[in-house]
């Protein structure tokens, strides 16, 4: 049985440390398995920082809604595999929708879905929700707490702005492009995120 469920409050900073901890983490992940599949090194981020943060929102949600189910690792690999799978699926709906593409590809892999899901994913994301509670939610919060409040506080400050102007910059890049494309005639492929922004402002 898995023992560990962490119910003391969480400060604010922490839960940032945390999520950045995890998408740096998935971004290794995902540089390590694309190195396999691919023969060569690329970053599997949006902007240039070193940080997948679908992986932190995946963490961050699967440490809020997981919680109760942490006591039973069936239970936990079940709903943990659904829950990802559908986190996945909507995120990948919605990237369409903004950037008219998606950061992962799953066509080549076996009962895929439009490249967006496939089983192996769905397996996986089972285990890793099972590993999570298990090992990875105490050690990286374990990690986190043990900074100094004022460190940690500086830290998350720092890689939140840091992150939200490295994106963007990427976002504005790829706006530019996409304008560029329609220029020369093209179908823009960020085309999407111009026609949000201007049905915002």
């Amino acid at each position: 049985m898995l023992h560990y469920v962490y119910t003391e409050p969480v400060a604010l900073h922490v839960f940032f440390n945390a999520f950045f901890l995890y998408s740096f983490m998935g971004w290794i992940m995902e540089c390590i398995v694309i190195r396999r599949e691919k023969g060569k090194w690329e970053n599997r981020g949006f902007a240039h920082l070193p940080f997948c943060i679908i992986y932190g929102f995946g963490a961050m949600l699967g440490f809020t809604v997981l919680r109760p189910l942490s006591g039973n690792y069936v239970l936990l690999y079940i709903v943990g595999a659904v829950l990802a799978t559908t986190f996945e699926y909507l995120t990948a709906r919605l990237m369409l929708r903004l950037f008219g593409t998606f950061w992962w590809d799953y066509t080549n892999k076996p009962f895929n879905y439009k490249g967006i899901l496939c089983l192996e994913s769905t397996l996986g994301w089972g285990f890793i929700a099972v590993l999570l509670f298990a090992f990875l939610h105490r050690g990286v919060f374990g990690m986190v707490m043990r900074i100094p409040e004022n460190i940690g506080t500086a830290l998350a400050f720092v890689l939140v702005c840091a992150y939200t102007a490295d994106f963007m910059m990427c976002m504005r890049r790829s706006l530019q492009r996409a304008h560029s494309e329609e220029d020369e005639g093209r179908e823009p492929a960020f085309g999407h995120i111009r026609n949000l922004i201007h049905r915002i402002f």
